[in-house]
């Protein structure tokens, strides 16, 4: 019994359940089934709704910072410079991608201590590097914006962090064992430092964008470079008897203690969006999108219109959907505006009077005897 009217019950479900947009599975769309619509369309780059590649570049000033020879000496800034361009995808609203090549060059200064430190006087050193390097780029404004904020969007503040490769070039000059001298014998430091597994570097920052129009963001930069190496800065060779106050030599790499020469770039860059799309998916937000249109929608004004064409037998059942639109006055109606006629003998019972007995029309409805 339960089964039976689990079944009636879902029968008009199942028999409704499909309209005529439906699409069902073809050879052009496999494994589609819709229903309700029938804008259906290939998951293809036709079907974007945003650009998501750019090309980024910039420069600015480099600094070495937390090293052995740094470029902040004696209340004097040391100026170097970084140049960057990048290949930028963006994966999500949140999170890209940027392959990025940079080359810049630090100037620092350092004095050893003591009597080497007098002799020296104040050493002088060069980095030149290039870098290579796969970036991660998470927008914090996009992952942190309020849905309900429908102000304009045209900052957005974003983290950086990423792995690559280096090579570079160093010398430090001093007034002693690294300079030009032919007697005794001497000549500056140079360090040439290969593209190869042992100048992986690391890199991690912040940066804030403005977004000037659909084709061109603009963005301050600050970027903070973790070279893992003692000879980023020019300081000498990294081997263990460089770190042994026996052995002969200057130790520009005990000055000190961390064994990572790390630099700071401070750039200004502008960012090409390509693409014919209307938008950038870096400046889209879906939950905002979802919400404005629901508040668009709450808000909306709805005038309801109640029988457009009337009722022009005035049997309660407006004419937009009455299918007897000339019941006679009084007749009682079903839903659809049909006079009722309960025994079904062909007199509507407003003149029938045997309603619940059928009869002839002559009879006015009543049988005869």
């Amino acid at each position: 019994m339960k089964l039976g009217l689990l079944l009636l019950a879902t029968l008009p479900i199942a028999a409704y359940a499909q309209d005529s947009t439906t699409v069902n599975s073809s050879s052009e769309y496999p494994n589609t089934f819709s229903s309700g619509s029938a804008n259906v369309q290939r998951f293809d780059n036709k079907a974007r709704r945003f650009n998501d590649w750019s090309i980024s570049v910039g420069g600015g000033a480099a600094f070495m910072v937390h090293s052995d020879l740094r470029s902040f000496y004696d209340k004097k800034v040391n100026w170097g410079y970084n140049a960057y361009v990048s290949v930028d995808k963006q994966i999500t609203h949140t999170f890209g991608l940027s392959l990025i090549y940079q080359r810049g060059e630090t100037k620092q200064k350092a004095m050893l201590g003591g009597a080497a430190g007098a002799a020296a006087g104040v050493g002088t050193a060069t980095t030149k590097f290039n870098q290579l390097a796969l970036m991660g780029d998470i927008n914090f404004s996009n992952l942190l914006r309020r849905v309900d904020n429908h102000s304009p969007y045209r900052w957005a503040l974003h983290g950086y962090a990423g792995i690559g490769i280096q090579n570079y070039n160093t010398s430090l000059h001093d007034g002693n064992e690294y300079r030009w001298s032919d007697n005794p014998k001497r000549v500056p430091l140079f360090i040439d430092q290969k593209f190869d597994i042992n100048s992986i570097y690391y890199q991690f920052g912040t940066g804030l964008k403005y977004k000037v129009s659909k084709l061109i963001d603009i963005e301050a930069r600050a970027m903070y470079i973790i070279s893992g190496d003692d000879e980023f800065d020019g300081g000498g060779w990294a081997g263990p008897n460089d770190y042994d106050p026996a052995t002969p030599g200057s130790k520009y790499n005990m000055i000190s203690d961390s064994r990572s020469d790390n630099a700071l770039s401070v750039t200004l860059g502008v960012s090409f969006k390509l693409g014919n799309k209307l938008s950038h998916l870096a400046w889209h937000d879906p939950l905002q999108e979802a919400y404005y249109r629901t508040s668009v929608l709450e808000n909306a004004a709805t005038d309801l219109v109640v029988c457009e064409k009337g009722d022009a037998d005035n049997d309660g059942v407006c004419d937009d959907w009455d299918r007897q639109l000339d019941t006679p006055a009084g007749a009682r109606v079903d839903g659809a505006g049909v006079a009722l006629d309960m025994d079904l003998d062909g007199v509507i019972d407003l003149y029938d009077k045997c309603v619940t007995v059928p009869g002839p029309v002559e009879n006015n409805g009543c049988p005869t005897k």
